[in-house]
């Protein structure tokens, strides 16, 4: 079951009498570790934070979400690169190049992995541990490449992961108090928030998201909990409705083709995101 835990509005400088020097503004990266560090002091239990390349590659989410002590999976993006010296693995493509990879018989450093879909589909997946410069389980932070072709690591089925969850048998694991991640682990965490982009176009096209007449700070908040609690309903009658006692009641009475209440797939396009006003952020923060 998948349902959102909480909200924050993004008000763009132009709003503040200072814009950006405004005392009173906060970036959207600020936000989410914001929302975070809610969520641990609410005492929301979580396996890990996982966010898009748009969170990964700024310093500032990664050393907030430390302090948290908190576990994350974030995305890189492909052109990411590190210092090197002369000579040196530097990027994505040259560790691709380097791990040896054959064929899936002989994989070289490349392990198959096994990604499973709520649907109960698998596809056998490659991970990739980038051990070179500032990542590797020896240190503050993993990479991971997680792809269905070693070779071309097709841009639209290809992650390029970042994380602090220790590698199991590590020294890491050993001292951390957060649980170790295997490979597997890394990449299914990360899958999960495929499921915050889907839920994001139910709200946004279904429920209304963005569809209101309001213009003040509160009432805007007010419609976004509305929102949030229908999508929650939804959910919980998806995960739940086939066997509560209200549905077995009913069957007795109802004509034999019940609709089906699964959440379906939203075929809608995603479309341009509001740009005047406000924005959420909190969507793609926890997992």
């Amino acid at each position: 079951m998948y349902y959102p835990v909480d909200v924050e509005p993004y008000t763009p400088a132009h709003h503040f009498a200072k814009g950006k020097q405004d005392p009173q503004f906060r970036t959207k990266l600020k936000i989410a570790v914001e929302l975070v560090r809610r969520a641990v002091q609410a005492d929301i239990p979580f396996r890990a934070v996982v966010a898009d390349s748009f969170y990964g590659e700024d310093r500032g989410v990664k050393q907030g979400l430390r302090a948290l002590s908190v576990g994350y999976v974030l995305a890189l993006k492909p052109s990411h690169a590190w210092w090197h010296p002369e000579g040196a693995i530097g990027s994505f493509q040259e560790a691709a190049q380097a791990a040896g990879w054959k064929s899936p018989e002989r994989p070289g450093k490349w392990v198959k992995v096994t990604r499973t879909f709520r649907d109960g589909s698998s596809q056998d997946w490659w991970a990739l541990e980038v051990i070179t410069g500032p990542y590797g389980p020896k240190k503050q932070e993993r990479v991971v490449i997680a792809t269905t072709d070693p070779v071309t690591l097709p841009d639209l089925t290809t992650f390029y992961l970042v994380t602090n969850l220790p590698a199991p048998g590590s020294q890491r694991a050993a001292d951390s108090t957060l649980a170790a991640a295997n490979l597997e682990e890394v990449v299914r965490l990360y899958g999960l928030r495929m499921w915050v982009e889907q839920s994001y176009k139910q709200v946004k096209h279904a429920l209304g998201w963005s569809q209101y007449q309001v213009r003040s700070d509160r009432a805007m908040r007010r419609h976004w909990q509305l929102v949030c609690c229908a999508f929650s309903f939804c959910w919980y009658h998806a995960s739940h409705g086939a066997d509560s006692r209200a549905h077995k009641l009913l069957e007795a009475s109802e004509p034999s083709g019940v609709p089906n209440t699964g959440v379906p797939a939203d075929g809608a396009g995603t479309g341009k995101k509001n740009r005047g006003g406000k924005e959420c952020v909190g969507k793609s923060v926890i997992d």
